[in-house]
Order: structure tokens, then C-alpha cells, then sequence
């Protein structure tokens, strides 16, 4: 697809009377989606999100919950999403359809950044970014019921990796490859049960707290936070793997890798104690981070991601989690250590 044709036409829907100067692509490459930088002639600038990912309905939905969330959010917090360009009070999202392909794209102003996290936390960090998720996940829990309404649910995420398996096994590589995945999927679903999960609250989570998708200011508060593929309402504990990953011993890498281990470091059960300070867990949310990994590894690496991840990803992420991160999953996951650290029962 023509990604710069594509945009101008997304941006002639939204404005004609602005002409575009420039487009210049941004993306990290890690994903099939793409990020651009449009400069038009006045020297105004927007960032674009071009993506094919997924169905448009869903993104659609995701994008009005998330204009919804960055305008009701309270101070401190009231800056801190990107913002969507809205056009007759709506998020404004061009739909491109023309043959097969099949693609939409949302405009967003800036986002400012301030200070990044260092690629390994020291322990003052680790203690503040606790205390400002903690924070943002009680901002975001005290707005949730005047959010839009959202359609996807965890178990509507696994059924529909079960359907793939059911119409086409082989897609995964092997019969026997496609019964690890129905057991674990079958493991979730059955696992669910045991949490009494009604109690849980339902709040936005990013999912990606990779540590380039968000900045802080002087003060280690949290600053902006952009990136909304993995985006949806559910609960807080989905959060929680990728920040264990941020504050993991090893730290941010550049050949990234989604073992479970991380959820087990003292340095992560540090983070859960100071975030448990500012807005207290429950034993069985602790519990359920099992689930959630395991929920992680299903939906986002082997549902969705021969089509999320560039290619060279996606083979390595889904060969590791038949071989290392499903295995791991009832294996290595100690949950009753975070809850004793946390002094639940």
C-alpha cells in the first residue's frame, strides 16, 4: 500500500483547506503498524498511526474509549495521553478500502516528552513508577463508568484463537502444536473460575509499558504515555507483566524476548509493594497474573502476531513461546511469593 497517498487522502477527509509539505515515516519497525510525522506548509505539525492490524471496528472503539479517558482524567494526569484529532466531536479515523486492502488511519497532536527512564532502573525508580502506576490505575478506575462501552473481553480474545484452531490447526505449524494451544487455552478459560474475578474492576490498560512508550518529568512523576495498540478495558493486572519487564534486573533490550520470569524478581515485587500503598491488591489479583501471562502469550504473540509483528518478530516470539514461554507458564509463575511479600492471604 502507497502508506504517504493513503494519509493525504485520510488528511483531505479531515481538512482540505491545509496543505501537507511533508511525511516523514517514524516507525520503530517492530510492528506492521506505521507511525508518520506530517509538517504541512504553515510548518504545523501531526503524527499519523497508519494500521491494518486487527479489525477496524475495534480500533475505531478503542480510539473513542481513549478520546473519552484523556479528556475525563483528573489532574495530575490530565495531560498525560496523546490526543486524538476530532472532527464534529469524534475521534476522526479515515477508513481506506480498495480491493484487499483494507487500512485505517488517526491523526494525534505531539505528544511532549520529557525525561526517559534509564535502560536499567535503579531502586528509587523502581519505587516511584510503583507509586505512579498505582496513582494512574486508581485515576483511571474512578472515570471507568462514564468510558464508552467496549465489545472485546478476554474470553471472547481466547474463543476466537480457538475458532483458528478449530478451522485451520495446521496454521501454527502442527496438529500437535495446535493441541498445546487448545490446552492452554482450555486452561485459561477453566482457571478463570478460581479467582472470583467478578470482584475485579474493569479499568483502561496500555498492556505496553515498554519503557519507550512513556516519558516522566524531573521528579520521576509519569509525564505522557503514547502507543495504544494493545489498548482495551479489562484488568489492572494486565499492566502488570510489562512493568515487571521495566523494572527487571537485565532491563531494556533491543532483542526482546516475553519470558515469565520478570514476574518473580524482588525488583518487580518492589514495585508491587510501593504500587499496593497507593491503591491495595488483592491476594487473588496477585494470583491471576499467572493467567494473565499466560493470557499475554495467547491472545498478542500467537492469536495476532503474525499480523501485529514485522516478520522476523513474529517467527522468533512464536517459536520461543511453544518452546519456553507456555511451558513456563505453570511451571516457573511462584504467585504465592508476591502475595506474602504484599502481607495478603
Amino acid at each position: 500500500m502507497d502508506h504517504s497517498l493513503i494519509i493525504k487522502k485520510a488528511w483531505e477527509g479531515y481538512d482540505a483547506s491545509k496543505t501537507i509539505k511533508s511525511i516523514e515515516d517514524i516507525s520503530a519497525m517492530v510492528s506492521t503498524n506505521r507511525v508518520f510525522r506530517i509538517t504541512f506548509d504553515d510548518d504545523d505539525i501531526i503524527i499519523a498511526k497508519f494500521s491494518y492490524f486487527g479489525k477496524f471496528e475495534n480500533f475505531k472503539e478503542d480510539h473513542r474509549i481513549i478520546h473519552s479517558l484523556s479528556n475525563n482524567l483528573l489532574y495530575p494526569f490530565e495531560n498525560v495521553l496523546a490526543k486524538s484529532l476530532v472532527k464534529n466531536n469524534r475521534v476522526y479515523i479515515y477508513h481506506y478500502k480498495q480491493g484487499k486492502a483494507d487500512a485505517w488511519v488517526v491523526f494525534y497532536n505531539p505528544t511532549r516528552i520529557l525525561d526517559r527512564l534509564p535502560r536499567r532502573l535503579e531502586e528509587h525508580h523502581i519505587i516511584k513508577l510503583g507509586q505512579q502506576v498505582g496513582k494512574f490505575h486508581k485515576a483511571c478506575k474512578h472515570i471507568k463508568n462514564v468510558l464508552p462501552k467496549s465489545s472485546k473481553t478476554l474470553r471472547t480474545d481466547i474463543y476466537s484463537l480457538m475458532h483458528q484452531l478449530e478451522v485451520n490447526e495446521k496454521q501454527f505449524g502442527s496438529a500437535m502444536k495446535a493441541d498445546f494451544l487448545k490446552y492452554h487455552c482450555e486452561t485459561f478459560l477453566k482457571n478463570r473460575s478460581k479467582y472470583t474475578m467478578s470482584s475485579f474492576d474493569i479499568i483502561p490498560v496500555f498492556i505496553d509499558w515498554n519503557i519507550g512508550n512513556f516519558s516522566v518529568d524531573s521528579n520521576q512523576n509519569l509525564y505522557s504515555r503514547w502507543d495504544y495498540d494493545w489498548f482495551r478495558m479489562s484488568y489492572r493486572v494486565l499492566d502488570f507483566y510489562f512493568l515487571s519487564r521495566v523494572v527487571s534486573d537485565i532491563g531494556d533490550r533491543t532483542v526482546f524476548s516475553y519470558g515469565i520470569n520478570t514476574l518473580n524478581e524482588d525488583r518487580f515485587i518492589l514495585f508491587l509493594q510501593e504500587y499496593h500503598k497507593v491503591n491495595p491488591l488483592t491476594a487473588n489479583e496477585v494470583r491471576f497474573l499467572k493467567e494473565a501471562y499466560r493470557f499475554f502469550i495467547l491472545n498478542y504473540v500467537m492469536k495476532d502476531g503474525k499480523y501485529f509483528f514485522a516478520e522476523q518478530y513474529a517467527k522468533k516470539l512464536q517459536a520461543e513461546a511453544f518452546e519456553v514461554y507456555l511451558p513456563s507458564v505453570d511451571r516457573d509463575f511462584d504467585a504465592e511469593k508476591l502475595v506474602s511479600a504484599l502481607g495478603l492471604s
